[in-house]
């Protein structure tokens, strides 16, 4: 089989994957030694603080109306951390909550940095009501009351770690006091820093879970298509060389920056993928290499090292062209605002890096060490039947089977299949008609976090006290309460609160009638704003604003919008100059770029269906109410990070494609045979793609559920769908005008085209 591959120019790619082979354990000890230096630095840190320690748990943000509007309503920019002790189901009233209260306030009284708010000590109104002054404080039943502890700092420094820590144990000991008193109530304490450190410890038992699920499954896949353990652990090996070096590269950037947690469970998904996905087209190409020339040359080092040289020029290459393409993927993401989406674009090209690198070096030295023994049939090729599924599934492809065969049925209707392949996306993805963007990290706290009684407590009994979804903000009361008014009539609005006084503004809430309804409901606040704000304006009255959990939502995505363009101008760009580069063709790029679009429009939809629907709550156990959309980052990130792992399978594809085209082959019969050569390979390499992300999607973060779903879908639908039927079926149909391009642009590439 390798004989009737054109040989590669030695390049710079075989020449470094030859040195790394010629030498490998001086290699194999230097990643060993790279590798213990990142990941001790992960674990324990320069300054005593480990990576998870320095991660922030704070949801995605801009700069926008709703950011400004909070800086105008916070006031005095001093740092404070505040401690809520909740009871619910005692009256407010109670002579025995007061009493605990009053112990509690006696023992924070000694330090004025200390401030406490409870209903208690404000005689209720005549209709037993709560005084307007504690309204915030008392269940909207009645049957409950909330007591806040705050430590206030200053501008410049947070309120002192020692004090703060006192400030909890004493509230957490006044919980106790309520428990003890009142058995049969709900008694939560809660609170911003016990929220974040709940997320945090999601988080990184979310990485545990995922990669426990994803890795141990993979080995499988790896077995079945190499038969052997040894051939199968070389790819792992590379995926624990990217995944410790992206942690340790990422904790470099801490030291600059903050991260937030879902920055490194994305981050440890993606390097996870591609560098399994990388070292199983090396060892694959390697096998396929060195049988062709033992056969010819004999087994040893020098036949061996030649194969590694030639693998390094094919395979190796593909490797080099795609991750390139991820790395423009991701560089797009450096473009957006929001520090956490920028982080994600470093923190991927960060462990892209590593997997083209380790491919490249690592995986050769093991290839040149264990090289021999990889053409060996493996153990569990002698048990019963397993022997049979391995040589029906393994990488190794004979000259006809199962994809060849299947890519000359779609080449006898090329034009029909294109036709029924793209409108079967279409419709896939027609949910997306009905997306409505949500922010998770903020609605979807997971039913595992030690916080989740008390967030949802809060929400559904003291409405009043938590974070409004909508909120207006005006400089004057009556301005407040003129728009209030104006804005109580819209659609899905239930009702409007009072006015009051918030920092150095005024603030009026208002209800929705449906939390899904919430960035509707901004938007028609803001576009019929103008006549209520310059009415205001000429009565002398202040600005106003709209903040609130929808509204940040709102500039969020009004802000990723705004970006996009420059995102998709470098990822179409970048794609259809690398390709062109390799190619020389003008027509295969803007294919690649159309049929990407069509498999990720169609995962998006699946998204929508499964999550804002709420279809995959049963099976994915989360709670359908909480989800209100898809969460922006997610739609996000499923475009870049879905876009660079179509370009895998496009890579992988096409290279054997051209190889065949190079040599003179037909142009239908190089498709199928290029087909035959690269499906095993490609549906191994999207299996286990699909693990991994499956695996990440099994965590309680509803951020990675979502983003773990959608790459997930969008692999499978790229590696079934797009690059088995459609991918030939269009290259067969317009076959004569495939490889074409304007002279002067063939002009480039004869001198400028890239090879090994």
């Amino acid at each position: 089989m390798a004989e009737t591959l054109p040989r590669p120019r030695p390049g710079a790619v075989s020449r470094l994957a030859g040195v790394t082979a010629r030498h490998p354990i001086a290699t194999v000890v230097a990643w060993v030694l790279l590798l213990a230096l990142a990941v001790g630095t992960a674990v324990f840190g320069l300054t005593g603080e480990t990576l998870f320690q320095r991660l922030e748990g704070d949801a995605p943000s801009v700069d926008g109306e709703a950011s400004h509007a909070d800086d105008v309503l916070a006031g005095d920019e001093a740092e404070r951390e505040s401690y809520t002790v909740l009871v619910y189901g005692v009256p407010w009233t109670d002579p025995g909550a007061a009493a605990i209260t009053a112990d509690l306030a006696a023992e924070l009284a000694g330090d004025d940095a200390v401030t406490l708010a409870a209903p208690f000590g404000v005689p209720p109104l005549a209709d037993g009501s709560p005084d307007p002054r504690v309204a915030r404080l008392v269940a909207e039943d009645g049957e409950g009351f909330l007591i806040t502890a705050t430590v206030e700092g200053s501008a410049t420094e947070e309120p002192p770690a020692a004090l703060v820590d006192e400030v909890l144990t004493t509230v957490q000991e006044a919980a106790d006091d309520f428990r003890a008193e009142f058995p049969d109530a709900t008694v939560e304490v809660g609170g911003s820093s016990l929220i974040v450190d709940s997320i945090l410890a999601i988080s990184e038992n979310d990485l545990r879970r995922g990669e426990t699920v994803a890795l141990p499954i993979a080995l499988v896949v790896m077995l079945i298509v190499f038969g052997g353990f040894i051939a199968a652990g070389v790819p792992l090996v590379g995926a624990g060389a990217a995944i410790g070096g992206g942690l340790g590269i990422l904790f470099g950037v801490t030291l600059v920056t903050d991260i937030d947690t879902t920055v490194i469970n994305v981050v440890t998904a993606v390097g996870l993928g591609l560098s399994i996905d990388y070292g199983l087209l090396m060892v694959s190409r390697f096998r396929e290499e060195y049988r062709g020339r033992a056969g010819v040359d004999g087994i040893g080092r020098a036949t061996r090292l030649a194969a590694i040289a030639r693998t390094a020029g094919s395979a190796g290459r593909t490797v080099v062209f795609s991750g390139v393409i991820f790395l423009i993927a991701s560089a797009g993401l450096l473009v957006f605002e929001p520090r956490m989406v920028r982080a994600v674009g470093l923190g991927a090209m960060a462990v892209t890096l590593i997997a083209i690198v380790s491919a490249l070096t690592l995986i050769p030295a093991l290839l040149s060490l264990t090289g021999d023994r990889l053409l060996r049939p493996g153990l569990l090729t002698r048990i019963p039947g397993v022997g049979r599924l391995i040589s029906r599934f393994g990488d190794v492809a004979p000259k006809e089977g199962f994809f060849s065969k299947l890519t000359r049925r779609v080449q006898r209707h090329p034009a029909i299949v294109t036709i029924a392949c793209a409108l079967a996306l279409i419709i896939v993805g027609s949910p997306i008609a009905t997306l409505r963007l949500a922010n998770t990290s903020v609605d979807a706290t997971p039913s595992s976090s030690v916080q989740y009684d008390f967030i949802r407590t809060l929400e559904t009994e003291f409405p009043d006290a938590t974070t409004p979804r909508v909120a207006l903000v005006t400089q004057t009361e009556a301005d407040g309460e003129e728009w209030g008014q104006a804005v109580a009539d819209l659609e899905h609005v239930a009702s409007v609160g009072d006015t009051r006084e918030v920092g150095e503004a005024w603030q009026t809430d208002v209800r929705l009638d449906d939390p899904q309804n919430g960035v509707a409901v901004v938007g028609e606040i803001r576009a019929d704003r103008a006549a209520v704000q310059a009415d205001a304006r000429a009565n002398g009255l202040g600005d106003a604003w709209v903040t609130g959990t929808d509204a940040r939502t709102t500039d969020l995505g009004n802000s990723l919008l705004a970006s996009a363009p420059w995102a998709v101008l470098i990822l179409a760009l970048g794609t259809i100059v690398l390709m062109f580069l390799m190619t020389g063709s003008l027509v295969i790029p803007i294919k690649a770029l159309v049929a990407s679009a069509l498999s990720l429009g169609a995962s998006i939809g699946v998204l929508v269906w499964g999550f804002e629907m709420g279809n995959f709550a049963g099976i994915m156990g989360f709670d359908a109410s909480t989800v209100h959309g898809v969460d922006v980052l997610v739609l996000l990130l499923t475009f870049i990070f879905g876009f660079g792992l179509a370009m895998d399978y496009e890579m992988f594809i096409l290279s054997r494609i051209k190889e065949q085209a190079d040599a003179g082959v037909e142009a239908t019969e190089a498709i199928a045979i290029g087909l035959q050569r690269s499906g095993r390979i490609i549906t191994s390499a999207a299996l286990i793609i699909i693990v991994v992300f499956a695996g990440f999607a099994t965590g309680d973060l509803m951020v990675i559920k979502q983003l773990g779903t959608a790459l997930a879908v969008a692999v499978l639908l790229d590696a079934t769908l797009v690059r088995c039927l459609l991918v030939p079926a269009f290259m067969t149909w317009q076959r004569r005008i495939m490889w074409w391009a304007p002279r002067w642009m063939k002009r480039l590439h004869a001198r400028f085209g890239l090879t090994d």
